[in-house]
């Protein structure tokens, strides 16, 4: 029913109009050629028009509300019946509304046109319409354009008069709608057309006006950079200045949103990308690789452009995948294409190729030394290891289907081609064979035709490992045709005949049986990797050499060797295959090699056979299960096929050597590999394991590689794998359920890694404390346990909170002597060896006590009788832990209470002859026992003594320390004699398990008993992180210091053989960076012992600075050394230089070190420098910030940015009291005059913080390179030092504000950040704008005026749209209605503000009334979800209407009537055909805004009357037109 009464609407609104615009053509001809003035009648006219329209709208729109709601039954039409009210009436109106405007647009005669024209304003004045639909239906009409010149300037004059009253929405609208009008001028204006273009300009202008605050800025900026993104194409030319100008203004807000040299900005790629706590801040949009920029800004060009330099930067890395994953936010499962990734992985290889020729220039052309040789020079790295890695990038993005192998070569071929240059091409030649060689049988044959366009000549020497990579063309042409001959396809071109001799030679390679292939201890023979990797999909020539490579390393029955322990052999073969040789195998013969291993594994666990795996074979093994591409089949089948395979067959000794191969000889595996280990550890520890004879052996592994992967854990892999794992309500799979031990050490690793990554900085109320508390209880429910004072004051706050309110139970000393003492008594007294198994093997359930009983019996009588070794075998070595537990806190009480040096002398032998000579209790386990036991007081410096003396006064343990670190090398992957070397030292220091070796030595065991194979390990590095423990737990008990001195001068030198010195020293150095900071003697006895035992096997150079190494030579007591800024500045200098690409540090076995990438290398060893100098962290971190902030006219130009970089990132990695120093210089910067003082400052501050600004100028740029450190800093921050912001603002920065400029550099500082906020938690992003809130108030009451309001406001509104919403509107509101009114009125879009109560702040006073149109318009401009009601009809004879007239508040009291109190006077009112036509000669006023148009709403209506009243009246005019 509303379509007929709009309709009739419509109709009696062109009746109205038609008969009030009826005239005589004379007297319509009179009209044009005088100038009259306005009458009451005039008005009276006018007001009759209105009224009958006002009349017409509200009975259509009544006609239409009962209409809708016939159609309505029930509850429904009540639910509805108001929105059918508001929507007919709105329907009604415009459908009025657009009548006039018809009407109007069809006028040639200007005061009839300024007749409709007034009768729009009055109905507008008066609520009777909407003037959101006056303005749309205007600029929507068919007719405006400028042919209709006085429509036009009758059109946007009336919007400029009445857009105050529209919305911000429909203000948006009305502006776009403008700009869709602006496209309609002409190009070339004539000078008559100029008067039109003002007349748009002037409601643009108005539109742009900040202080008119119709729209808000970020709104109209947003627009049109959405519309014109590229600054062309404007609208028309006439408009360029105006738009361009607005959007120049907020280049200041795109500054304050920026970070300082983002572009510039690299991270460094650990193992786990993934993990890295500060991800969000590089990632990249997967199609344009673009910043993921929030809101449409003027940024700077820079930030706005494709960032593929970072790509490729990351890329570069080793094991960077996954990082590269997170950075492109692109998962893995979804396999689409990304062709921004395969341009870059393009653009990567052909950079790689130049590096290859020019290191190959540099060695003249020969290969690279081997890293064995020990050689000092740096060399770029290995060039196999960089082939290596790129392969490994295009095997598993084209198995993920992210890049096209066909269109990858394609690029290659078209960037190859273009440079006109071949050199390096081998290196490519044998990236692209690892693909094609593993995917050419189940691809088609047209993928691989590409790669032919890039062979090239190559000549093969097949003496020299570089073989392999000059004949990889060859080997590619050879799969092609193999290829080409099973699909029966003709080949595009011959073999070329280049390539002729290589063809020959491999011939005769594959067709002559009596070629000698491997020949042992010979010359490596590189010709089976010729052969292999050129007839890899070729099974009639490829099953010889590949099987002749297998049983090379397997080894037959016919051979065996001894392994280390009792009647325990192996088959033969001893001589791993080398990384050379493997290096030179393609991927598919690599996986064809591994995929054997796992073979023979299988079939010996399915065989349960007694000869244990060739020792070549485990070496082997370890070095295949290095080479990522392979990661599918290497280390994943390894962790999820063959260890539970070979569990389940219950082949102990396949088990035990594949556990000493992984955690001896796997550098990099990715962490949820080694979480599910643990996992499956914890699993196969609750099976029982009391039916095997070599239960303490394996028990005594799987402990040892527990324990070595819970401290392996990388500081940012520790809470994603444990929350990924790790459930309250699922069993636990990541805790142990019996080893207290174990556990405590998983405790210690999560404290230590929340420390590092700033964890412990965030609030202790939030999601991850309570996932803390909830792992911590699940803890506390299996191994109940406490920790000392000394302990608990190290640790991140919520887990010290929790073990304050947890303490779990102690035994009392004196009780367990008690019980010593009775149960000795009961030992003693029985003689039924039945009777005593049975009695002491279940002590573990009540009272561990046996391992004190022995210690009596040893004590007394020097002798272990044989019936003691019965009952451990009864007790077993799980519950055995239990009594190794009492056994400590026994022997703290005993030597407490010990008289003199000759009773601790015995006991110290007595315990020696329990571990070395009776091998009760292994020294590792013991002594993490030890280490781990809750000790206070003088109990605690006991139980370090204690330690201190069995490790060091004793020879045992020391003799095998010396000979293990003479007589071998960590470097297993470069040896090819470790067999021999592990089986002397064995032979000297053999190992007894006790108690099954000296219950077989008895003869009592029913089977022959038989050790199981020792590949690996040795009591030596089964110790070493046992000593990691050790010196932490010393460090904290500040009274032991000196003793750990000793322990480190005597045992340090096992540091050679730790997998990770460097990251132990870290963390070693940041954890306890309060304890260690007064100990500068302690801390270079650390070094020393750490890092300087590695010089064995590292050239100089690979660490310390030659500065620090002369530190080091100094006397002992000679501490003090302060550097000067050089020695900063070399240090700074050195990371720059890596992360550039240069060589820096000697040539390191990436696969193999503990760092995956130079970059990580340079950071740690920098940090460990600056940590372990002798001075306080406040002179450290101000001395690095002083290398840019002194010393950057030293910094060669061009390079700020990653100087910036390096400093940033150096302090991030740092402890607190070094890194807390740049809030320290944030403080000192807005104290400095320029800003504190009002006008001190002779640059605004925002060029004052333009750094590239700065820098071309040579200005003094100290505030802006503040600003750069700050940003770089938070930019590479963990989110717990990130999070302090929030902190910062509220504690530091907001009680010294006072000036405007110090306001804007708050701005500057923060205001980058808060997409991070957003990205990680939403909570920072409402405290730090809250805080913004309280600055602006802060600054707005302490100055008079503000130069700077309009950037400033900008940044509160993109905080709003892009971040915030309404959530913190409730917060603000108070603030900002306390602001001085030009900020008011710039920030009412915010919260709930209005023009009137702005401009009339008494209106807000208790009490007041507000009309009810403005209440509707403040609704209608807050930008809100809420819906506008500025539609709605509610005018009678009876009601009251509110009209705002612009310029004034003028009430309206009745209908009809009030034409005179709006009119005023006839006098008075300024005639409109006068006033309105001298718009029709003149130029509008694009300046006058909202307060200029306060008399066209009174001299229109005076306009109507006068007009009425010369229409009927035929006396004489005057007749000049002013």
């Amino acid at each position: 029913m509303e379509e007929p009464v709009v309709k009739i609407a419509e109709a009696k609104t062109h009746e109205i109009l038609a008969d009030t615009l009826k005239v005589d053509v004379l007297q319509e001809a009179l009209v044009n050629l005088l100038e009259v003035n306005p009458t009451e009648k005039d008005s009276a006219q006018l007001m009759t028009v209105c009224a009958d329209l006002q009349r017409l709208f509200s009975e259509s729109s009544e006609t239409g509300t009962n209409a809708g709601a016939d159609a309505q039954k029930g509850a429904e039409a009540a639910k509805t019946q108001s929105n059918t009210t508001n929507e007919a009436a709105a329907r009604i109106q415009e459908a009025g509304v657009r009548a006039i405007v018809s009407v109007l647009s069809c006028q040639n005669n200007c005061y009839r046109a300024h007749f409709l024209s007034s009768v729009l304003l009055n109905l507008v004045n008066t609520n009777a319409v909407s003037p959101k639909v006056v303005c749309i239906c205007l600029l929507a009409d068919e007719n405006l354009n400028t042919d209709h010149d006085i429509f036009w300037l009758m059109a946007f004059g009336l919007i400029k008069k009445i857009i105050s009253g529209v919305d911000y929405k429909g203000v948006r609208e009305i502006m776009k709608m403008c700009l869709d009008r602006a496209r309609q001028l002409p190009t070339n204006l004539r000078r008559s057309q100029l008067h039109l273009v003002e007349a748009l300009i002037g409601v643009m202008s108005l539109i742009f006006d900040r202080s008119a605050s119709l729209l808000p800025g970020y709104f109209i900026v947003n627009e049109l950079l959405k519309l014109y993104p590229d600054y062309k194409n404007w609208p028309h030319w006439s408009m360029s200045s105006l738009l361009t100008d607005f959007i120049d203004k907020f280049r200041r807000a795109a500054q304050m949103l920026s970070i300082v040299g983002r572009p510039k900005l690299r991270p460094i790629v650990e193992h786990s990308g993934q993990n890295s706590p500060s991800i969000n801040s590089w990632k990249l949009d997967s199609l344009t690789l673009k910043f993921q920029l929030k809101g449409a800004l003027p940024y700077s060009p820079e930030l706005l452009e494709a960032q593929p330099g970072l790509l490729r930067y990351i890329l570069k890395q080793p094991y960077s995948r996954e990082m590269v994953y997170a950075v492109i936010d692109i998962q893995k499962k979804q396999k689409q294409r990304c062709n921004a990734l395969e341009e870059q992985l393009v653009e990567l290889m052909v950079s790689a190729l130049d590096d290859f020729s020019r290191s190959d220039a540099l060695t003249g052309g020969a290969a690279s030394a081997s890293p064995s040789s020990g050689t000092a020079v740096a060399t770029p790295d290995h060039h196999l290891c960089t082939c290596t890695h790129l392969s490994s990038l295009l095997i598993h993005f084209v198995l993920f289907q992210l890049i096209s192998f066909p269109c990858l070569v394609m690029g290659l071929h078209a960037k190859l081609e273009s440079k006109g240059s071949n050199r390096g091409r081998d290196h490519l030649m044998w990236v692209l064979l690892q693909f094609l060689s593993g995917s050419i049988q189940k691809n088609p044959f047209s993928d691989f035709l590409p790669i032919l366009r890039l062979i090239e000549v190559l000549y093969p020497d097949y003496t020299d490992s570089r073989c392999a990579l000059q004949m990889s063309a060859m080997c590619i042409l050879m799969h092609i045709l193999k290829k080409a001959q099973t699909d029966n396809i003709k080949t595009p071109r011959m073999l070329p005949p280049v390539f002729k001799n290589h063809n020959e030679f491999l011939q005769s390679l594959a067709h002559n049986p009596q070629l000698p292939l491997m020949t042992a201890g010979a010359t490596p023979d590189y010709r089976i990797a010729l052969l292999v990797n050129a007839y890899s999909t070729n099974q009639e020539y490829f099953q010889r050499p590949i099987l002749t490579l297998s049983e090379s390393i397997q080894g037959n029955q016919k051979s065996t060797v001894p392994m280390p322990g009792i009647n325990c052999v192996a088959l033969g073969s001893t001589t791993p295959l080398s990384m050379t040789l493997l290096d030179s195998l393609t991927v598919h013969v690599k996986m064809s090699l591994i995929h054997n291993i796992g073979q023979h594994i299988n079939k010996q666990a399915q065989h349960k056979s007694g000869v244990a795996l060739a020792p070549a074979l485990i070496e082997t093994y370890a070095r295949l299960l290095v080479y990522t591409e392979i990661e599918s089949i290497g280390i994943k089948t390894f962790i999820t096929n063959i260890l539970p395979l070979v569990f389940k067959s219950h082949v102990w000794s396949l088990l035990h050597a594949l556990l000493e191969m992984f955690i001896y000889r796997i550098h990099h595996s990715p962490p949820q590999y080694r979480v599910q280990l643990l996992s499956t550890l914890h699993h196969l520890a609750a099976v029982p394991l009391n039916t095997m004879t070599q239960m303490t052996q394996l028990h005594l592994c799987m402990e040892s590689v527990a324990l070595r992967l819970i401290t392996g854990l990388g500081n940012s892999e520790v809470m994603p794998s444990l929350t990924r794992f790790f459930s309250p309500d699922t069993k636990p799979n990541l805790i142990s359920t019996d080893s207290e031990e174990l556990n405590r050490v998983l405790v210690l690793t999560m404290a230590r890694a929340m420390h590092v990554t700033g964890k412990e900085c965030c609030d202790t109320t939030g999601e991850s404390a309570r996932w803390c508390v909830d792992f911590l209880k699940v803890v506390m429910t299996h191994t109940p346990h406490t920790w000392a004072n000394h302990t608990i004051q190290c640790f991140p706050p919520v887990i010290a909170d929790f073990y304050h309110q947890c303490a779990a139970p102690r035994e009392n000393m004196q009780t367990l002597k008690k019980a010593v003492e009775e149960e000795y008594r009961k030992w003693m007294s029985m003689s039924n060896e039945t009777d005593i198994i049975a009695h002491f093997s279940l002590q573990h359930n009540t009272s561990p006590l046996f391992l004190c009983l022995l210690f009596k019996m040893v004590l007394d009588n020097d002798r272990v009788p044989p019936i003691a070794y019965k009952v451990l075998e009864r007790v077993g070595p799980r519950q055995l832990a239990a009594h190794v537990r009492t056994l400590c806190d026994f022997l703290v009480l005993e030597f407490s209470n010990s008289a003199g040096g000759q009773h601790v002398t015995k006991y110290v032998e007595t315990m020696n002859a329990i571990i070395w000579v009776y091998n009760i209790v292994p020294i590792d386990r013991l002594m993490l026992c030890l280490a781990l036991r809750t000790q206070e007081g003088s109990e605690a410096h006991v139980c370090f003594f204690i330690i201190q003396l069995l490790l060091l006064k004793p020879c045992e343990l020391r003799n095998r320390v010396q000979e293990f670190v003479k007589e071998n090398s960590p470097d297993h992957w470069r040896q090819s004699n470790w067999y021999e070397k592990h089986m002397a030292f064995h032979r000297k220091f053999p190992e007894k398990f006790s108690p099954e070796s000296i219950l077989a030595e008895q003869g009592t065991l029913t089977a022959q008993y038989q050790t199981l194979p020792i590949y690996c390990s040795n009591v030596c590095l089964r110790f070493l992180p046992v000593l990691d423990i050790i010196i932490h737990r010393f460090l904290e008990l500040h009274q032991v210091h000196k003793n750990l001195e000793t322990i480190l001068d005597r045992l340090g030198m096992l540091y050679k053989f730790h997998d990770r010195p460097i990251t132990y020293l870290y963390n070693t150095f940041h954890y306890y960076e309060n304890k260690l900071r007064e100990r500068p003697n302690l801390k270079r006895r650390l070094v020393v012992a750490v890092i300087m035992s590695q010089q064995e096997i590292h050239p100089q150079g690979w660490a310390l600075t030659e500065a620090y190494h002369q530190y080091l030579a100094r006397p002992q007591d000679d501490i003090a050394w302060n550097p000067d800024l050089s020695y900063y500045t070399s240090l700074v200098r050195r990371l720059v230089h890596t992360m550039q690409g240069k060589a820096v540090f000697p040539s390191i076995e990436w696969r193999f070190n503990e760092f995956s990438s130079s970059g990580a290398h340079a950071l740690h060893v920098s940090c460990v420098e600056l940590m372990a100098l002798p001075s306080n962290p406040t002179i450290v971190a101000n001395m690095l910030m002083d290398v840019l902030l002194r010393g950057y006219c030293d910094i060669p130009s061009g390079e700020m940015i990653e100087w910036v970089n390096a400093v940033g990132l150096i302090l991030t990695w740092l402890p607190e009291p070094y890194w807390i120093v740049v809030h320290d210089r944030i403080i000192e910067l807005l104290q400095h005059p320029t800003l504190a003082t009002p006008g001190a400052g002779t640059l605004d501050p925002f060029t004052m913080l333009n750094l590239e600004q700065l820098e071309s100028c040579l200005s003094d740029m100290n505030a802006a390179l503040t600003l750069a450190i700050a940003h770089a800093f938070w930019h590479h921050a963990s989110f717990g030092q990130v999070g302090r912001i929030p902190q910062l603002l509220r504690e530091r920065i907001r009680p010294i504000l006072t000036t405007e400029e110090q306001l804007v550099v708050v701005c500057h500082l923060v205001g980058p950040f808060l997409q991070r906020f957003n990205n990680e938690s939403a909570r920072k992003v409402f405290d730090v704008t809250k805080e913004l809130y309280e600055a602006l108030a802060k600054v707005d009451h302490s100055v008079t005026e503000l130069k700077y309001m309009d950037p400033i406001c900008d940044v509160f509104y993109h905080i709003k749209y892009m971040f915030t919403g309404d959530s913190i509107k409730t917060d603000v509101e108070g603030i900002i209605r306390s602001l001085r009114p030009a900020l008011q009125k710039r920030l009412r879009f915010i919260t709930h503000l209005n023009l009137d109560s702005i401009e009339n702040p008494t209106n807000n006073a208790p009490g007041s009334t507000t009309p009810a149109h403005t209440a509707n318009t403040a609704a209608s401009n807050t930008p809100t979800n809420a819906t506008s009601n500025t539609g709605t009809v509610n005018n009678t004879s009876n009601n009251t209407a509110t009209a705002p007239v612009p310029g004034g508040n003028v009430n309206q009291t009745g209908g009809a009537g009030a034409a005179g109190s709006v009119l005023g006077t006839p006098a008075s009112g300024l005639g409109s055909l006068s006033g309105m036509g001298s718009t029709l000669g003149q130029t509008s006023n694009v300046g006058s805004g909202v307060s200029g148009s306060g008399g066209m709403s009174m001299g229109s209506l005076a306009a109507a009357s006068s007009l009425a009243s010369l229409l009927q009246d035929t006396s004489p005019v005057n007749s000049s037109i002013s």
